[in-house]
């Protein structure tokens, strides 16, 4: 991982090691279209979020093509084109554009983009992830260096994880529906150092961190469907994970020390009792109607909603529901958000001995936890802002964000005494940190934001669907 990038870089989604939290100053409270804007420059649609490194900035972006039904509320961009681009960060000044191989057509959420994982850098080089195609590394000039083509990918939501570097190696988290891995990329080379297999892992959207425990090897740390897991940053062997949580998580886990902070979010994960769900022996014995051992979709007619579901249960998209996939299924129907500390130590099963605390209510969807000047925040939609404190999960404040009473994508950052807070229809909020937070100021940005922002010295760097913001103090 690039933890030791200056204090002024933002090497990766989210900042050093995904915490969300830079060294700043002199933040404007106050922004919008034509409020403390140092520069704008318009940008081809996206959600990665930009990150920088010296006098370059990095994101991704997808343009054109049709988009159409592909049934199931999902959509598909047919055809249509990917950029890596890269901004001079003091004027806003395209540098250089390329344009990345499309071999296929990634189906994805409307909420989602073809240009979602945000780009990594070291400061030599930036490497790029579309689910379209794979990863990609190009020189900070532009020139390609190497590209691993990967997938495709059996994801019915699109992708949402980002890669991340650890000293040699791009890791990459690929989950999905059937046949999801952890792979490690020697970053000079492009060649595959490792690639372990994650057969008890399905969709998931997070972006791992790096843990650096006082003794042993570095960890990567991955929320994943139902787990949290902890695997060996140079060879990929698997450690430890604890069990309980619910599937297909969104956000970027938060190390402090030897504490990990993690959360899952996923409609129906809210009730108290796990729900009871047959096994697949028993469920068979009432629906399979032609006795071949597995399920079709008409064979889910007698429940509606569970017919206009059926995607989600045929996991390796093959018409058919098999016990495997049937377990998963009742895997989710008994799992239950969460948000879990965890502290470092031990291997295997870690379940009954290291989680420190476990919260079950106001958690967030997508954005992840923030981890600020010793307070631990929240944002779900809604615009309710809880704070707690990290060391017992008890809530300090909770309240919602007056006039961005709304959804959130992007997640919250710290920096310069304050939180920062983007709403999906681009309502800004702006608060005091502090265990009882107070709202500083609100704006509004009149677009879209899914992208989380970035920072550099006493600038924020704000994508929204079209465009990129630098934003200062005039005179700063």
């Amino acid at each position: 991982m690039c933890t030791t990038a200056a204090a002024a870089e933002w090497p990766q989604f989210r900042g050093n090691n995904g915490t969300g939290v830079a060294e700043a100053s002199g933040l404007p409270a106050e922004f919008g279209p034509s409020k403390n804007v140092v520069w704008k420059t318009d940008l081809p649609p996206g959600h990665s979020s930009p990150v920088i490194w010296g006098d370059r900035i990095f994101l991704t972006a997808s343009e054109g093509g049709k988009r159409s039904d592909a049934g199931r509320d999902k959509i598909v961009d047919e055809g249509g084109r990917l950029y890596t681009i890269c901004l001079e960060r003091k004027s806003g000044k395209i540098l250089w554009r390329r344009e990345v191989p499309r071999p296929r057509l990634e189906r994805f959420q409307p909420a989602n983009s073809a240009a979602s994982p945000s780009p990594v850098t070291d400061g030599k080089s930036v490497v790029v992830f579309f689910g379209d195609f794979g990863l990609i590394s190009y020189s900070l000039d532009g020139q390609e260096r190497w590209r691993l083509p990967l997938g495709p990918f059996n994801n019915v939501n699109g992708h949402g994880s980002s890669p991340i570097l650890f000293e040699n190696l791009v890791v990459m988290l690929c989950d999905q529906d059937a046949n999801s891995y952890l792979i490690g990329v020697d970053k000079e080379t492009g060649k595959v150092s490792y690639k372990v297999e994650r057969p008890e892992a399905t969709r998931s959207y997070s972006t791992p961190a790096i843990l650096r425990p006082k003794d042993g090897p570095a960890e990567v740390i991955i929320p994943g469907a139902y787990q949290l897991t902890s695997y060996n940053a140079r060879t990929g062997e698997k450690l430890w994970w604890i069990r309980g949580m619910s599937w297909q998580p969104k956000s970027t886990p938060v190390i402090d020390g030897d504490m990990i902070y993690a959360h899952w979010w996923e409609g129906g994960g809210e009730a108290e009792t796990p729900t009871e769900t047959p096994t697949f022996a028993e469920f068979l014995k009432l629906h399979d109607d032609n006795s071949d051992g597995r399920l079709t979709e008409n064979e889910f007619a007698f429940d509606p909603r569970q017919q206009k579901g059926y995607y989600l249960l045929d996991l390796n998209q093959d018409k058919f529901v098999d016990g495997w996939e049937w377990e998963f299924y009742r895997a989710r129907r008994a799992s239950r958000n969460a948000l879990v500390a965890v502290k470092h130590g031990g291997r295997g099963d870690l379940t009954d001995t290291n989680v420190v605390w476990r919260m079950q209510k106001f958690l967030p969807n997508v954005p992840s936890p923030l981890l600020y000047q010793g307070v631990l925040y929240l944002v779900k939609d809604g615009g309710i802002l809880t704070s707690l404190d990290p060391q017992t999960g008890r809530i300090l404040r909770q309240g919602r964000l007056t006039g961005a009473l709304d959804t959130y994508y992007s997640s919250p950052v710290g920096a310069d005494g304050k939180v920062y807070l983007i709403s999906q229809t681009g309502k800004a909020t702006v608060v005091k940190a502090g265990g009882e937070w107070e709202i500083l100021a609100s704006s509004d940005l009149d677009d879209e934001c899914y992208a989380t922002p970035a920072f550099s010295g006493n600038r924020m760097y704000l994508r929204t669907r079209g465009a990129l913001y630098c934003l200062g103090v005039p005179g700063n």
